[in-house]
Formats: C-alpha cells, sequence, structure tokens
C-alpha cells in the first residue's frame, strides 16, 4: 500500500484558505478504490473553520460508507516537514476510521511519514457500553 499523495494535492487545491493562505488536502482510499476528497475551509469567525481530514471523513459518511470502507489517508501540507492533523481532527480520526487504517502525512516537497490512529491519538476519549461509575 502507499500513499494517494497525487489525490491529496489535488484535494489541497480545493482548499478555502483567505486568511492562513495554508492550504491542506486529504485523501482517503477505500476499498472500492473511489477516492474522497477533503480540503480545509476556513471562515472570519476562525472557530467555524473546518480542517481538510474532517471535511473529508464528514463527506464520507455523509454519501453512506463506513469506516469499514477506509483503507488510508494521506494529508498533504506546504509545511517544512509532514503535516500533522490537529487535536481535533486526531479525535475524529481515531473515532471514524479502523484502528488499522495507514494514514500517511506529506509535505508539497513529498516527504511522507506514515503512522496510525492509535500513534497520533494515544490516549483518545472513547465512550464506553457501560457507564461510567
Amino acid at each position: 500500500m502507499k500513499p494517494n499523495l497525487n489525490e491529496a494535492l489535488r484535494a489541497r487545491d480545493k482548499a478555502y484558505v483567505p486568511y492562513s493562505k495554508f492550504k491542506v488536502g486529504a485523501a482517503i482510499e477505500l476499498k472500492d478504490g473511489k477516492i474522497i476528497h477533503g480540503a480545509n475551509i476556513e471562515n472570519a469567525s476562525f472557530g467555524l473553520t473546518c480542517c481538510a481530514e474532517r471535511n473529508a471523513l464528514f463527506s464520507l459518511i455523509s454519501q453512506g460508507y463506513k469506516k469499514e470502507d477506509i483503507v488510508s489517508i494521506t494529508i498533504v501540507a506546504n509545511d517544512h516537514g509532514p503535516v500533522s492533523p490537529c487535536g481535533a481532527c486526531r479525535q475524529v480520526m481515531h473515532e471514524l476510521m479502523p484502528r488499522n487504517t495507514k494514514v500517511y502525512l506529506a509535505n508539497t516537497k513529498g516527504e511522507i511519514k506514515e503512522t496510525s490512529t492509535d500513534e497520533l491519538l494515544p490516549y483518545a476519549f472513547v465512550l464506553d457500553e457501560k457507564p461510567h461509575e
């Protein structure tokens, strides 16, 4: 398995970043071969901004796909090294992606780091089936 860097770069081209100018793209590969794109979308009210990773995952779910359909996610930005997801994205990725999903972090120079959701967020917030006492 290899990262979908070209697809993540295509997703990055769709970013709306008039404030930070920091474009991020995410490409999720599914078992059926389909690629779901996500790009970061900013807002003048900065708290309403949404990252590429979450946009891709929310799009995937809203299109009727399940987390079990995911093979990998590749995330790219023009950064000094492979871009790292924010804390909110790490939490959402941990919940909406299978544990064995390949996570590829990249930059526009082609540097890539392979990781996992557990590595990115080892102490994720998870609701148990039984109530806490």
